[in-house]
């Protein structure tokens, strides 16, 4: 046995193994309401240490694409629970991750057919999933958003609120903030997106305040010892960029290391892409990043994340580099990726023709061992 499969505390919430499935959008969720098809997905990945969600919005105006499920609808929350109680059953763990997609989004998705919402209003370069006219699904381009009012930012944090005690309504284990990917987060953070000059942009103090904002609302809400963040210090993923991202994101994790967090989930290089990847002129530093947080006393479970494979996660975990590895992909492919790995054994391969949209054909039908 090595540490990888070994169990693990995050907080309040007890894991058997220290593989976590990361968070997957995989458009299956009609009118943002979680159904049966998702209950029998995520109770086939029960094996996982711990189960994140594919991100869920906290409101309509945070919804950015097509079939996500949401949290801000009673049928929502009444669907997660059937999601929810079919982990459980199954013995697994699972925290719902808590979206706001911010700019990434287009007007036919948003209340009352409005522009999305941005730190500053600069249009991403990027796509998003809608449903047509004709009821066919495809990608289209994000809209132009507008420029969050200072009166409008209490508004949004009472979404996180609300989104975070209905997922412990829905019967989840707590949330995963997400902080990662280019989406709302993200872009107060990262100079690229946030040109602000007021207490929420210029300085890393100022652009960091949101993030620390929603955070504190969270936990006030349902318990640090229940509550995780995920972020992308380099990741390029939907047109965001910083240009010196070391001291901005040392500066969270030194943040975040007095706040009790459950766990610290953190993209290394470009999400999906090469771990090397870097934004601005140095190598990002992820053990400096781990190290920012520890000495500021942070205890929570520190997951890393992108183009793992057995050996490295093993590596990883056995150094104490990390606590416990997310694998994305490998999960889509193998619902007993945890027994699989356990037996060095062979993964099945993703149809990515299927990641996005469709039933259960790449979904729910991928063979387990044996």
């Amino acid at each position: 046995m090595t540490k990888l499969f070994e169990p693990a505390q995050a907080g309040d919430i007890a894991l058997a193994n220290r593989i976590v499935m990361a968070p997957l959008t995989r458009n299956r969720s009609p009118g943002a309401i979680p159904n049966n098809l998702n209950a029998a997905y995520y109770e086939q990945r029960a094996s996982a240490g711990l189960i994140v969600t594919e991100g869920t919005p906290v409101s309509q105006q945070g919804q950015g694409y097509a079939d996500v499920p949401g949290l801000y609808k009673q049928e929502a929350i009444d669907g997660w629970k059937a999601v929810t109680d079919s982990v459980h059953k199954a013995g697994g763990k699972i925290v719902a991750q808590i979206w706001h997609v911010g700019r990434i989004s287009h007007t036919s998705l948003q209340p009352h057919g409005g522009q999305p919402v941005a730190p500053s209003p600069i249009k991403a370069n990027s796509k998003t999933y809608i449903i047509n006219d004709d009821g066919t699904g495809s990608f289209a381009e994000t809209s132009e958003p507008r420029e969050i009012s200072l009166q409008e930012i209490p508004v949004i944090l009472e979404d996180y609120r609300t989104g975070a005690r209905a997922a412990i309504d829905a019967g989840f284990d707590g949330v995963e903030i997400h902080a990662a990917n280019g989406y709302l987060i993200d872009q107060f953070l990262k100079s690229g997106t946030n040109q602000r000059t007021d207490a929420y942009g210029g300085s890393i103090e100022n652009r960091a305040r949101f993030l620390l904002e929603v955070v504190d609302t969270v936990t006030k809400e349902i318990g640090a010892g229940r509550t995780g963040i995920r972020l992308s210090p380099v990741t390029p993923a939907n047109d965001i960029f910083e240009a010196d991202p070391q001291p901005l994101f040392d500066y969270v994790a030194s943040e975040l290391g007095g706040r009790g967090l459950a766990f610290v989930h953190v993209i290394e290089g470009a999400t999906g892409g090469p771990r090397d990847f870097k934004q601005g002129d140095k190598p990002f530093d992820y053990d400096a990043l781990k190290a920012a947080y520890t000495n500021a006393g942070g205890k929570g479970l520190w997951i890393a994340n992108n183009g793992y494979d057995r050996d490295s996660a093993i590596a990883a975990t056995e150094s104490g580099k990390v606590d416990a590895v997310a694998f994305g992909k490998a999960f889509i492919s193998n619902p007993d990726l945890v027994h699989r790995l356990k037996e060095n054994a062979a993964l099945n391969e993703p149809n990515q023709q299927t990641f996005y949209g469709g039933g259960a054909e790449g979904y729910t039908d991928y063979p387990a061992l044996g």
